[in-house]
């Protein structure tokens, strides 16, 4: 884990993931609360945790836009409003060459 935190790419990578667990966890409390119980454990506590990690996503996803054209930092910060997306988002950009850590083969 120390590896991945030690570029943008690798961080952006894990706010990828975690983003979307945070979604995992928060949409499993809000079925809690609003279906099954009544209950708001699982709110109270995946909505904080969600809202830290969608900052930390944003952030290092703007911390990669030099890297990126216009159309694939808009996609990247749009990928985080859907659960998942930003899961989606980074395999794609995965595949397409997007997070290489080479600078000069991402800028297109």
């Amino acid at each position: 884990m120390g590896d991945m935190l030690s570029s943008p790419v690798g961080r952006f990578r894990l706010f990828a993931l975690a983003e979307a667990v945070s979604w995992a966890g928060l949409l499993i409390g809000m079925f809690f609360k609003y279906v099954v119980v009544g209950n708001e454990i699982g709110v109270k506590v995946f909505g904080p945790i969600h809202g830290v990690i969608f900052v930390g996503y944003v952030l290092v996803t703007l911390m990669l836009a030099h890297r990126w054209n216009r159309a694939t930092t808009i996609w990247a910060l749009v990928a985080s409003i859907p659960p998942f997306g930003t899961v989606v988002f980074e395999r794609w950009a995965a595949k397409n060459g997007k997070l290489t850590e080479d600078v000069q083969s991402v800028n297109d």
